[in-house]
């Protein structure tokens, strides 16, 4: 039987995620991601980014307990809670430094059956990357949807042309093609020409990697009026620190971005301005934040799926979305058998990860909303209700996460393991 072939676009989380899956499912899986080397930088709102720049600059990612299950059954998942930093404790504070809410390790266990791991976005994507045959991922090489193809008809293959390569102009074939091209995905633009684009979503964010001050430990995050901060422990003596402003989209900082971060957050509560000055101001990387604008009518056409901010793009607040699109690339997997029904499994996988997915959206969307509120009585009100909810019962502070961080992957799944 002539082993089914499987192009991912896009060398991001997902796309490789999706590539690992399918692999170990016995798909024939070439990656195809446009940067130099694979894209670990991205987030709802960035373009693609060089391996080069996000190294040098910061881009943590949150690993909820529902992508750390998704990753077991790849058999990474054990790889990648080695490299991330366990958040034992986690509080939300006041710019001054009051405390209005704590929650711990044991409240996440109890709740979700296991806590949040942060890792180094490269870091996980090199992981990957490395569980993928040789020469799997080809690097340099944009490439653009020539036609969906129909996955009733094997004489009608997926058609990638690559774009700007040394090969430029080459046409690749495949009989599944995984768009996983990020938010500005051309690939969604090409299958929906219809469907309205990702829509900013009010505010912008910042986001650094430094050496950890003396002193700093602990994970928090704090709400000022229309602007928060958020400190996370990575490990290797570092710390992943991300930051929002409800400002106009477009804008860039006269002087360099961390300069306009100590303006903005200078007077916080220690650590806050210890980590802005330890901050190399090369290393600020700053992204408007964009959602999805409406429901996309599929997450597939053709033999066309699409996956993570390519079709479901959403903001930081609820730390999913890098979570959602592992999800997306193992349910896509184990949909997809090398010898069943394509048609059958891209709509079942519609099916499956649509509805999922933009109430995730809409959840993570809602929250955004509040860190956005900037009137000294909407913002009283905000911290009483949290401080009270904190003080009444302390797992609440977790609940914006249930239905989601508690999600398992599907039964019968193709892995071996766990």
């Amino acid at each position: 039987m002539r082993q089914r072939t499987a192009l991912v676009i896009g060398g991001g989380i997902g796309g490789l995620t999706a590539a690992v899956a399918l692999d170990r499912r016995g798909w024939s899986v070439t990656v195809l991601e446009r940067a130099t080397a694979p894209e670990p930088g991205s987030a709802a709102g960035d373009p693609a980014m060089s391996g080069g720049a996000a190294q040098r600059s910061g881009a943590g990612i949150a690993l909820a307990p529902n992508a750390q299950r998704a990753l077991d059954t790849l058999d990474a998942g054990d790889a990648v809670r080695a490299m991330a930093a366990w958040q034992t404790t986690g509080e939300i504070r006041l710019p001054g430094g009051r405390r209005l809410a704590r929650t711990d390790h044991a409240a996440a266990v109890r709740r979700f059956g296991g806590p949040v791991a942060v890792a180094h976005r490269a870091e996980v994507v090199a992981l990957l990357a490395a569980r993928l045959p040789d020469g799997a991922v080809r690097t340099g090489a944009r490439a653009a949807l020539v036609d969906a193809g129909d996955p009733g008809a094997e004489d009608r293959p997926a058609r990638v042309r690559i774009e700007g390569a040394a090969d430029g102009g080459a046409e690749l074939t495949a009989d599944l093609v995984v768009a996983a091209d990020g938010i500005r995905s051309a690939v969604r633009r090409a299958l929906f020409p219809g469907h309205p684009a990702p829509r900013y979503a009010g505010f912008t964010a910042w986001r650094l990697v430094v050496p950890a001050p003396d002193g700093v430990h602990g994970a928090h995050e704090t709400w000022g009026p229309g602007s928060s901060w958020g400190t996370v422990p990575l490990t290797g003596g570092r710390i992943y620190a991300y930051a929002t402003a409800a400002v106009p989209p477009g804008g860039r900082a006269a002087d360099h971005e961390r300069a306009e971060l100590l303006r903005r957050f200078g007077t916080w509560h220690h650590p806050v301005p210890a980590l802005l000055a330890a901050a190399d101001p090369a290393a600020v990387l700053r992204n408007d934040v964009c959602t999805a604008a409406a429901p996309p009518p599929a997450f597939h056409r053709g033999r066309v799926a699409l996956l993570g901010d390519a079709v479901h793009p959403m903001t930081p607040n609820l730390g999913q979305g890098g979570c959602q699109a592992i999800e997306d690339a193992v349910v896509l997997a184990h949909l997809a058998a090398p010898d069943g029904e394509l048609a059958a499994a891209l709509t079942a996988y519609t099916r499956q990860r649509l509805p999922r997915t933009m109430d995730v959206v809409r959840r993570a969307e809602r929250i955004g909303r509040v860190t956005t509120w900037r009137s000294r009585p909407a913002c009283l009100l905000r911290a009483a209700l949290m401080a009270t909810t904190a003080r009444l019962a302390p797992d609440l502070v977790l609940r914006p996460l249930d239905g989601i961080a508690d999600w398992r992957p599907p039964d019968g799944t193709y892995a071996s393991g766990t």
